[in-house]
């Protein structure tokens, strides 16, 4: 899972708001619900000593409409400067949570955000196509763009004096030709957003020919899906449903993709690295391609936001993740140790900070632009809760031996 849009919250000192609401507007009352939930939120900020200031920007994001329809969740995390998170959400958070902390509360944010796609849609026919980004039911979530191909001569009906064998000759090599610049432009989109997937529906003989004419990275990320179209008479709930049971079936092949491979590293010792130290080293050293986490952790830090937020500010649940583990970071974002000598012995000795162990992380994975995945109970075996699989690994690199003499599953690292 990509997890760049929280590179905003990197290296800014905090402290941070970090509201979850249930943004899903009512069938009467409209957005009032959704105003009338953030007003008990901001009084909860309140009482935890969050300044007005930061309070006015949150609440100015939050009453501005988003403009979808259905249920839906909503997250957004802000500091002294303003709003730097606002993010709507597949689903509706179980409970409102709003929390004024030193840090944002980032495994949240993260776990909401693995229930999304980043996904293009993108709906062809003989003459062009619709671009538009969407949701998990292919709502747009933005503005919807359209391409008109150059060549327009689509029709094969006959005209007086020319042979009914030519007219269809021409209408065909239009359709290649169309479909050829509606691939190329997809493929320019493509590159330049770099969605996770891409959903291509429409004409059945355009998708097909369009389908054919992409470049090699975008049809590798494009998944075929039916009943979607540029005209009148799409059946807006059968493409909705269409696109939801794609989108969750990648999400679940999106997950394992990661797990597999952490399993086979770290089945070969090498390539991937278990427990709170180990992928601390690989972090300092920029080695990470996927932090994973045990999906435990999330469901912990939730149940503890929620107590933050129950009215008393208490934040002392957030800090005992990880078995309450803490690190220290630095000011540059590859800062990351176990402990404050070990920041020192490499010369950084100015803008030290200690953070719970699990923003720590986080923060260095983000700044790396590694992704994260949270792994279900049994799916993968993680010590203390953590791993990561790398994009290389050296003579340095921490490697885990499976105790194979004695009988149980018990992992330990030694050095190459």
């Amino acid at each position: 899972m990509k997890i760049d849009w929280l590179k905003p919250l990197v290296g800014r000192p905090g402290p941070f708001a970090t509201v979850y609401l249930d943004a899903t507007p009512s069938a009467t009352a409209g957005d009032k619900d959704v105003a009338n939930r953030w007003r008990a939120a901001r009084r909860t900020l309140e009482r935890q000593g969050a300044p007005g200031p930061v309070l006015d920007d949150l609440e100015e994001a939050v009453l501005r409409p988003t403009w979808e329809a259905g249920a839906r969740g909503r997250v957004l995390i802000a500091d002294a400067d303003g709003v730097l998170v606002d993010r709507v959400l597949r689903n509706p958070p179980a409970a409102a949570t709003a929390v004024w902390f030193p840090v944002p509360a980032l495994l949240q944010a993260a776990l909401a955000a693995d229930e999304a796609v980043d996904a293009l849609c993108v709906a062809v026919d003989r003459a062009g196509a619709d671009y538009w980004c969407c949701d998990a039911g292919g709502r747009a979530t933005g503005g919807r763009e359209t391409y008109t191909a150059p060549h327009d001569e689509v029709s094969k009906t006959s005209s007086p004096g020319t042979k009914r064998a030519t007219i269809e000759s021409r209408a065909e090599d239009t359709w290649e030709r169309n479909a050829a610049a509606v691939a190329a432009e997809t493929d320019r989109r493509v590159a330049e957003a770099r969605p996770e997937v891409v959903l291509l529906t429409g004409d059945v003989r355009a998708v097909k020919a369009v389908r054919a004419a992409l470049g090699q990275e975008t049809s590798r990320r494009t998944v075929e899906v039916p009943g979607g179209g540029r005209g009148a008479g799409v059946h807006a709930a059968a493409f909705a449903a269409a696109v939801e049971d794609t989108l969750d079936s990648f999400r679940e092949r999106r997950r394992e993709v990661t797990l597999s491979e952490y399993r086979q590293d770290q089945g070969r010792e090498e390539g991937a690295v278990s427990s709170v130290d180990d992928v601390v080293a690989v972090l300092s050293r920029g080695q990470v391609k996927e932090l994973v986490l045990a999906e435990q952790l999330a469901t912990d830090a939730g149940a503890a936001l929620v107590a933050a937020g129950a009215g008393n500010g208490d934040t002392s649940r957030l800090d005992g993740l990880l078995g309450g583990r803490r690190l220290w970071i630095g000011p540059d974002p590859m800062h990351v140790a176990s402990t404050r000598t070990d920041l020192e012995s490499l010369g950084v000795t100015a803008g030290l900070e200690e953070l719970p162990a699990s923003s720590a992380l986080l923060r260095a994975a983000i700044a790396q632009d590694a992704g994260l995945t949270f792994a279900p109970e049994g799916s993968v075996d993680l010590v203390d809760g953590v791993g990561a699989t790398l994009r290389w690994h050296d003579g340095a690199t921490p490697r885990e031996v499976a105790a194979t003499m004695s009988g149980d599953s018990e992992r330990f690292t030694t050095p190459r």
